[in-house]
Parts: C-alpha cells; sequence; structure tokens
C-alpha cells in the first residue's frame, strides 16, 4: 500500500501487517471493555430485545430455556453483541486508520464523517429491523405455526437470540450501502451509470441477500430486500453527486501542475 498523502513511499509488506496486528488488538480490546460494560445488563437487555416476541406469543406463553446452560449462554451472547454495539464507533475508526495510508491528503478529511455516518447508519438499520420489522415477522411466524390449533408455542430464548441477533447484523449491514458506494464512488470504483445498469442484478442480490440473512418466509426476507433497494436507488444519486466532486477536485489537482510545466 502506497502512503498517498505523504510523498508515495511505499511501505514495506510486513509494515502493513504490523499495523494490521495493531489495529485489531486495538478493536478487541474495545470490544473486550464494551462487552465487559454490558455483560452486568444482559438480563435486562434481553428482556427488552426480546419484547417483539413477547408481545406475539399468545396469552400465557413465554420464551423457555432447553438446557440448563442455555440461560448463560445467552446472556454471554447478549453481552457480547451489545458490547460490539457499543464498541462500534472505536472499530470503525481502527478500519479508517488502517486505510487511510492508501488515500490521498484531500480524502483523509472523510475519517469523521466516515465514523458518525457508518455508525448512525448501522444505527438506523437495526432501528427499522426491529421496531418495524420485527413486530410483523414474528406475529406472521407464530400465528402462522400456531394455525392448526392443535400445536403451542413454544420459543426458546438461544434461538430467538441467534434469529434476532442475525437480523439485526443483516438490517444493519444493509443500511451501510450508501456509505460502501460513496468511498467506491470517490475512488472510481462505480459510476451512476454502471449503477443504473445493474440494478436489474442489484434487485436480485437484494432477494438473495434477504433469503440468506433471514428466515425462511417471503415476509422477512421481502422487509430486508426492499430497504436494499430503496438505499441502492439513493446510492446511484450519491455516486452521480460524488463522482461530479472527484472530476472537480481531480482537475483543481491537475491545474497548477499545467501551470507549473507551461
Amino acid at each position: 500500500m502506497t502512503d498517498k498523502g505523504a510523498v508515495g513511499e511505499e511501505l514495506p509488506f510486513t509494515s502493513h501487517l504490523e499495523e494490521l496486528r495493531k489495529r485489531l488488538i486495538i478493536a478487541a480490546v474495545a470490544w473486550l471493555v464494551g462487552f465487559l460494560a454490558c455483560y452486568g445488563f444482559a438480563e435486562r437487555i434481553f428482556a427488552y430485545i426480546a419484547t417483539p416476541v413477547k408481545q406475539a406469543l399468545p396469552e400465557g406463553s413465554s420464551l423457555v430455556f432447553i438446557t440448563a446452560t442455555e440461560p448463560f449462554f445467552t446472556y454471554l451472547k447478549v453481552g457480547a453483541v451489545a458490547g460490539l454495539l457499543l464498541a462500534l464507533p472505536v472499530i470503525l475508526w481502527q478500519i479508517w486508520m488502517f486505510v487511510a495510508p492508501g488515500l490521498y491528503a484531500h480524502e483523509k478529511r472523510f475519517a469523521v464523517p466516515f465514523v458518525l455516518a457508518s455508525f448512525l447508519c448501522f444505527l438506523s438499520g437495526t432501528y427499522f429491523g426491529f421496531f418495524h420489522v420485527f413486530p410483523n415477522i414474528f406475529t406472521f411466524l407464530i400465528k402462522f405455526g400456531t394455525a392448526a390449533g392443535d400445536i403451542e408455542a413454544m420459543l426458546s430464548m438461544g434461538a430467538y437470540l441467534s434469529i434476532s441477533t442475525k437480523l439485526l447484523l443483516a438490517f444493519g449491514l444493509v443500511f451501510e450501502l450508501p456509505i460502501v458506494m460513496f468511498f467506491l464512488g470517490r475512488m472510481g470504483v462505480v459510476d451512476a451509470q454502471w449503477m443504473r445498469r445493474n440494478r436489474k442484478y442489484a434487485l436480485l442480490l437484494a432477494f438473495v441477500l434477504g433469503a440468506v440473512l433471514t428466515p425462511p418466509d417471503v415476509v422477512s426476507q421481502t422487509a430486508l430486500a426492499l430497504p436494499f433497494a430503496i438505499l441502492y436507488e439513493l446510492s446511484i444519486w450519491i455516486v452521480r453527486f460524488t463522482g461530479k466532486r472527484r472530476a472537480e477536485e481531480t482537475a483543481d489537482e491537475e491545474a497548477p501542475a499545467s501551470d507549473a510545466s507551461a
């Protein structure tokens, strides 16, 4: 990787490995601190996370645990997931600091906006999934499962945490799409015209991701695919604007060089 912001010196591969190791250690320590801070509240956090499914369960039903160790490991996972969310700004900052040496000087000013925007987009995705999708998904699934009348819903807390964590992660990552496309546009990897040409493949990818990352039902797959498709359309406009700014900055940088040579 070449440090474009400096004088174009190329660092040895071992230096990049050492830098990666340093960033991973800092990210891991931040996650550990977040886990320790959240584990003491794991029971309350899980009770809050379980609200959508508890409201969807028939009256008199509740979550259960199948094995004696399930509550312990469930709360352990809750602490880990909550700690990851708490440490996410630090982790995003470490990602930026690792790739920053390969950026131009004028691109490095996006450091703070990148961290803030990525964190807010991830939170927006989890908010949308938890408050607007979860109630509908679990209501649909539980009503479908108990429609026969002689089948009783008995969901384990570990299984619910597993599926809810996967869904929250999926929605959080999908909402990162505009940020990813913004930086790909800044680097010249994609442009608005390319994205328009490949719109149908993006829509197909949206439903494939919905099928892979969500339970095998139409409601949850569509609930993930539709935001992906909408954010893709938004990303086209972002990349279009980004491309114009990139062209203007490139022209401004080349102008002094042309004057000097003249």
